[in-house]
């Protein structure tokens, strides 16, 4: 089994069935892989229901795809993680957005866990194994 971690854009996609995202979640649902997001992710969507145009109907869209869905905490460990994750990359010179850096130490924490995004920003971080699903296999 195999842990996949859509960060916001990509889970944004699921939700809302763009881009083939919802169809590659559910292939790997079938293979008997867990399907998620973090809750820092969780957190940007819902930001975006909030600050919606249509807020009820997002709001409901979300809450039914939730529950597909685990939710991997931001916790203790993670935190560890993340202090590491993020001044090792502020050495590097390669400073990122404090979500995606939450979002890579709660898979890092994790282990075995693959972040599903877009933003090829997370491909800089060390250990982190990366898919785009929102491209073609």
């Amino acid at each position: 089994m195999k842990r996949y971690i859509l960060d916001t854009g990509i889970a944004s996609d699921y939700v809302n069935r763009r881009h083939g995202v919802y169809e590659r979640a559910c292939e790997a649902r079938t293979r008997g892989d867990r399907i998620g997001t973090t809750t820092p992710a969780l957190g940007e969507l819902w930001y975006g229901v909030e600050f919606s145009q249509t807020r009820a109907r997002n709001a409901a869209r979300l809450r039914q795809q939730l529950a597909y869905l685990t939710i991997w905490p931001f916790d203790a460990a993670a935190a560890e993680e993340f202090g590491r994750l993020f001044a090792e990359l502020r050495r590097l010179g390669r400073p990122m957005q404090q979500i995606d850096v939450q979002v890579a130490a709660v898979a890092l924490s994790l282990g075995n866990c693959t972040v599903v995004t877009k933003d090829s920003d997370l491909s800089a971080v060390p250990g982190l194994d990366v898919e785009d699903w929102a491209s073609q296999p």
